[in-house]
């Protein structure tokens, strides 16, 4: 057999840890390239470099070829450096460059939204473009040219669009494909119809058949229509996005004709950062064998948020994202009911104001019971994944989610709704055979949600055995990055031949 073609893959995205995460895009972006990295391929990233990215403690220095670069935006000139460091990994060192430009992103403090009105930066159709942009001047003064350009949610949506029309003629990106992956369809980069002269692409794509979407230029849909292959992740959201209007945000239409072309990947989970037998940021590290010592973390959780160990008593946390998408309705409806029964609740999270605003009152009510930290604290994620008896994600659609599979391997119960990834990776709980790793509710609506939190603490309380049974169920489940990324690169091969 011959050896197995060794691929060089350009991978695009908005945010990678360690240098800044808004969510699980940014664990997709460290983990994916370097899992590839192992497999023998070669992986370079681009990301842009914000101000809240540390360049003495990351060591990103410039490269002389890829300094002061100027491009158009629209009638804006616009120069920017491509700085280099390196992702480092368990085993491998992946190349990172970062786009360096003070005005778009050096002085934001946070990635896409003003934290303070909680809106939109406006000139996010410029931002993304420039970074689309330095994708192809990265290409070109590097003489570095990828057999795949692996691109990553609307914020990467136009590089695409530019490889097939503006650099269509150019040879050296005559055999680069691109990979298009959806994360979540509910941003898209939606902008009004001004934005489209700031592109540079082809007067033929500003209408409806082409970039625009309802009237506005739409980032997503130009990756949906210029990319080789589209990827979600996982299996279910990949056919939910195509037949559910209310899941694709109205893209289904744009999907379906792309169906042939769309395929679901389920992420992986980091196993050297998310494994309790070897996790640093939890109180106590435990195993299978050894399910006991997950007490321990309960008891620092407890700890942490100012709330008492009692013994027997079942701790649901929540880390999430604190929008409507998310089932953050369904909590607060529920929530009076939730402070009657003996139980204490957690949640870490950071979203809409209305709900920063809910969750503050209720703090003031049931200090006893519920607490939480509006923000986001990697340390504290992990120890509520290790803390808990059981994780709440009622989400309204799930791309893929990696909250319950965390929680899964750290034996901590999921509690979710039938949809996207959470379908594809928690089994419900079938009291008949006692197969199942988690619970499981198909319509979106608080009773449902109720029913099912009560049937999981009715088993913590009374059957002790089969709550064991239901933990290493989940913790004996394998979401290595190795099985994600093998299904990567099998795309890329079919890409590349």
């Amino acid at each position: 057999m011959p050896p197995t073609k060794k691929l060089k893959i350009l991978f695009v995205t908005s945010e990678v840890v360690p240098f800044v995460k808004t969510g699980g895009l940014a664990d997709v972006s460290s983990a994916l390239p370097q899992k590839l990295q192992e497999l023998g391929h070669q992986v370079r990233i681009v990301v842009p470099k914000y101000g809240a990215i540390d360049e003495r403690k990351y060591k990103i220095h410039e490269v002389v070829r890829l300094k002061d670069l100027t491009t158009k935006i629209g009638n804006k000139e616009v120069t920017f450096s491509l700085r280099s460091s390196f992702l480092v990994g368990s085993k491998v060192r992946v190349q990172i460059y970062f786009l360096d430009n003070e005005e778009y992103f050096g002085t934001r403090p946070s990635l896409y939204e003003d934290p303070l009105s909680g809106k939109d930066y406006p000139d996010n159709d410029e931002r993304f473009i420039l970074l689309a942009k330095s994708v192809f001047e990265l290409i070109q003064k590097l003489g570095w040219v990828p057999d795949i350009i692996h691109c990553n949610d609307w914020q990467t949506g136009l590089v695409p669009a530019y490889l097939k029309t503006m650099f269509n003629d150019d040879p050296q990106f005559a055999d680069i494909k691109t990979l298009f992956t959806i994360h979540n369809l509910s941003f898209q980069g939606v902008f009004g119809k001004q934005t489209f002269d700031k592109t540079g692409l082809p007067k033929e794509f500003n209408k409806e058949k082409g970039i625009l979407h309802e009237g506005k230029v739409n980032y997503m849909k130009s990756a949906l229509l210029f990319s080789d292959m589209i990827n979600t992740v996982s299996e279910t959201y990949a056919k939910e996005i195509c037949k559910i209007p209310e899941v694709s945000f109205g893209l289904n239409k744009v999907l379906s004709k792309r169906q042939e072309d769309l395929y679901g990947i389920v992420n992986g989970i980091d196993v050297s950062i998310w494994n309790p037998e070897k996790d640093k940021l939890i109180a106590k590290k435990y195993s299978i064998k050894k399910l006991e010592d997950k007490e321990e973390n309960k008891k620092e959780l407890l700890d942490k948020f100012g709330l008492d160990y009692k013994e027997g008593v079942p701790v649901i946390g929540i880390i999430s994202r604190l929008y409507d998408t998310k089932g953050m309705d369904l909590i607060q409806k529920s929530f009076k009911e939730l402070m009657k029964m003996d139980v204490q609740i957690v949640l870490l999270g950071t979203g809409d104001k209305k709900y920063h605003k809910f969750f503050e009152g209720v703090l003031m009510k049931h200090q006893d019971k519920y607490s939480h930290l509006l923000g986001f604290d990697d340390e504290l994620a992990h120890l509520i994944e290790a803390g808990a008896d059981m994780l709440l994600m009622p989400s309204k659609f799930e791309p893929c989610g990696l909250n319950q599979m965390y929680s899964l391997v750290y034996g901590t119960v999921p509690i979710v709704r039938l949809t996207g990834g959470l379908a594809d990776t928690v089994e419900n709980f079938n009291p008949k055979d006692e197969t199942g790793n988690g619970f499981v509710f198909e319509k979106y609506d608080a009773d449902e949600m109720m029913k099912t939190i009560k049937a999981a603490i009715s088993i913590y309380n009374n059957d002790q055995k089969t709550w064991n049974k239901i933990q290493k169920a989940g913790m004996r489940c394998n979401f290595s990055w190795l099985n994600s990324s093998k299904n990567y690169v099998e795309l890329y091969k079919k890409l590349a031949n």
